[in-house]
């Protein structure tokens, strides 16, 4: 019920506000600020994307958690779709969601009413599992049976160019 709501107020303020601003600016200044704000919040949008994109790189690259720099990287995506949006109250809350302070203060908020369950990373487990072989029960952490021992040998790339097909398939 709150997201229709949420659909029905958002474009009734943006029509009071554009008739406001429109009645004591005129019509072209309104517009002009439109499109303004249009091509700033593109660029800002672009700049704080490509810094969210670094952080959630150097999160995985660190194995820490992920989720912080993936909730920043959603309101910036958010904040992109509300600053192409025409309107002013749009526009004030697109640029609310590119300050980082805000952005904090907002995930914090959502933190008070959201719970995580679990958080798996990779392939790891935390629960405990067993053995298919013998039973037994062991840790996720991917030992056991599901190691595959092999041999290799490095072939130097430039001996293989005038030898001709591999053998493993026939014309």
């Amino acid at each position: 019920m709150w997201l229709f709501a949420l659909f029905v107020a958002v474009p009734i303020i943006e029509i009071a506000l554009f008739i406001q601003v429109g009645g004591l600016i005129g019509l072209w200044p309104t517009l002009l600020i439109v499109i303004v704000t249009a091509i700033l919040g593109t660029t800002l949008v672009r700049q704080q994307g490509a810094l969210a994109m670094s952080q959630l790189r150097q999160s995985f690259s660190e194995l820490n958690d992920p989720s912080e720099p993936l909730a920043h990287g959603a309101m910036i995506l958010l904040s992109g779709a509300l600053l192409l949006t025409p309107g002013f109250f749009t526009d004030t809350v697109g640029f609310l969601l590119l300050i980082p302070g805000f952005r904090s203060f907002v995930l914090k908020e959502l933190r008070k009413r959201i719970q995580v369950q679990s958080f798996v990373m990779g392939q790891q487990s935390m629960h405990q599992t067993r053995d298919p072989f013998t039973g037994d029960p062991r840790g996720g952490r991917g030992d056991g049976p599901d190691v595959i021992d092999g041999e290799f040998e490095e072939i130097d790339p430039e001996s293989r160019k005038n030898r001709g097909p591999s053998g493993w398939t026939r014309h």
